[in-house]
């Protein structure tokens, strides 16, 4: 245990080193900003954190600001780049917690502002853009640009396509992580000399941990699930889009796929899965070879305004693995999140409980 604990200290402050820069200068520029709009006494100055809050959550900072002899304390979450799927984290996070989410980010642009604005989550970005709703504070600047280049850093290769077909494996299926790289491969359509050096960056990044006699070590679930579902829409889902189609209305209601060709997800497996949820955007994920067939079987014909929409699947799923015709959970929950849309969440959050959370537990 202690060799374990040595390894994560190690490694966080490698991370720390990585990532602290840039959130002190996206923090200073923002707060910079938004003194040139508004009179703040004393900036906005950073108290003491509770190591972990409820769920698990761990904020970046917890901030206090006084605005009009107004005292505002908030959880900030800092972020070079805001994404719709980052929106709906930072909605599940901030219920039952004591103060209000606050979203520091390098840029937030004119639509994302109108989002956060319509969720009633606080921001501030380097460029003067802000949203503060705490009654008689009231604060809304958008359309700004910014001019700095801070917080523009490279994806990292294993939160790329690849990558991320790797990290859905190992989520997915508890234990991949020490199975030989060609099993690994082949489960993961990943090119063999690829999952070597997926693998040597996940332990440079803490994510997975050399147990020695006991084998290797998926670690930090939680977090690198986050990472997963935040890179999936903007890395991995635009590369698996095979077409956009309109069927016959209902068509998909009484309809049973093959799950070693075809399979549901999106917002028909979360309503098979919940029944919470009347869908209005049906997603497939096939074997490409199959796509026609899957066209003439359900009589789709090509739309690109349809409410169908098929990707080519980047996993090989077995009988034994995945009985039913419906994609693994945690890519339901990351399609939902994907979608942006708000009558999703609730639904998302009940998938991630009922499914979810189990897969990330640390042993």
């Amino acid at each position: 245990m202690f060799l374990i604990n040595e390894h994560n200290i190690k490694v966080n402050k490698t991370m720390n080193r990585i990532n602290k820069n840039i959130e002190e200068e996206i923090f200073q520029l923002a707060t910079e900003a938004l003194r040139q709009n508004i009179l703040l006494q004393n900036g906005i100055e950073t108290l003491e954190l509770q190591p972990t809050l409820k769920h698990g959550i761990r904020p970046d900072r917890l901030i206090r600001m006084v605005i009009h002899g107004k005292e505002l304390r908030y959880y900030a979450e800092i972020k070079a780049t805001v994404t719709k799927t980052q929106k709906f984290l930072l909605l599940m996070n901030r219920e039952e917690l004591q103060y209000p989410i606050f979203l520091i980010a390098r840029h937030v642009n004119t639509e994302m502002a109108e989002e956060l604005r319509k969720n009633n989550i606080d921001f501030i970005d380097t460029a003067g853009n802000a949203f503060i709703n705490q009654p008689p504070v009231y604060i809304f600047i958008k359309g700004n640009r910014p001019t700095e280049t801070i917080g523009k850093v490279a994806v990292k290769r294993v939160f790329k396509a690849a990558g991320l077909r790797m990290i859905f494996g190992f989520i997915c299926n508890p234990g991949m992580e020490n199975t030989a790289y060609r099993e690994i491969a082949a489960a993961t359509s990943v090119a063999l000399g690829t999952v070597d050096w997926i693998m040597k960056e996940l332990k440079e990044l803490g994510f997975i941990i050399d147990m020695g006699k006991r084998g290797l070590k998926l670690t930090q679930k939680k977090t690198l699930l986050q990472r997963w579902v935040t890179a999936y829409p903007e890395q991995l889902r635009p590369k698996q889009i095979l077409g956009r189609y309109r069927g016959e209305p209902g068509w998909w209601l009484q309809k049973r796929l093959d799950p070693l060709r075809a399979q549901w997800g999106g917002e028909v497996a979360a309503e098979k899965m919940t029944r919470y949820l009347k869908p209005e955007l049906i997603t497939i994920y096939a074997a490409a070879q199959y796509l026609n067939q899957l066209l003439l079987e359900n009589r789709l014909k090509t739309d690109i305004t349809g409410d169908v929409e098929i990707l080519g699947r980047f996993w090989k799923p077995t009988v034994e693995q995945q009985p039913e015709d419906l994609v693994p959970p945690l890519l339901v929950y990351a399609d939902l999140l994907a979608t942006g849309n708000q009558r999703n969440l609730e639904t998302a959050k009940k998938i991630y409980e009922q499914h979810i959370v189990r897969l990330i537990r640390e042993d």
